[in-house]
């Protein structure tokens, strides 16, 4: 088999795992986001904050929802990383941001986030948080 037959068969068999019923349950929370005025925030780090970035264009330009992403603000995000530390720079910047519950957090992830193995613990705290607002996520 050729490269591109293999990475066309993975794909389909990955596509193949995704579950439609939970794709339509976040189609629905986002519709209601917007419906509501409410806003998306998406967090990445590394290749995710890239996809956080081209989501915020897409949401804001197609879907008509505001949106925002801390990784294209990259004085406030070094600044918060300077001064505060990098685990707490998504959490501080969605208090400032004032996300509430008529916001979602979209999170853009490889690792996942754990905290107990140090990983993107960055996105566990901006979470936690969100769930301490009742945002969507």
């Amino acid at each position: 088999m050729s490269y591109a037959s293999d990475y066309l068969r993975e794909a389909k068999s990955i596509t193949g795992l995704i579950d439609p019923n939970a794709v339509e349950k976040m189609v629905d929370i986002i519709l209601n986001i917007r419906e509501n005025k409410g806003r998306l925030f998406f967090l990445g780090v590394g290749g995710g904050a890239g996809n956080a970035s081209h989501a915020v264009n897409d949401f804001r330009k197609i879907a008509g929802i505001e949106s925002y992403s801390p990784t294209d603000n990259v004085s406030e995000l070094t600044a918060r990383i300077n001064d505060d530390g990098w685990e707490s720079t998504f959490s501080a910047w969605l208090k400032g941001s004032n996300l509430n519950s008529k916001d979602g957090v979209f999170v853009f992830s490889v690792g996942g986030g754990n905290r107990e193995k140090n990983v993107s613990v960055n996105l566990v705290k901006a979470l936690e948080y969100a769930k301490q607002v009742h945002a969507k996520y």
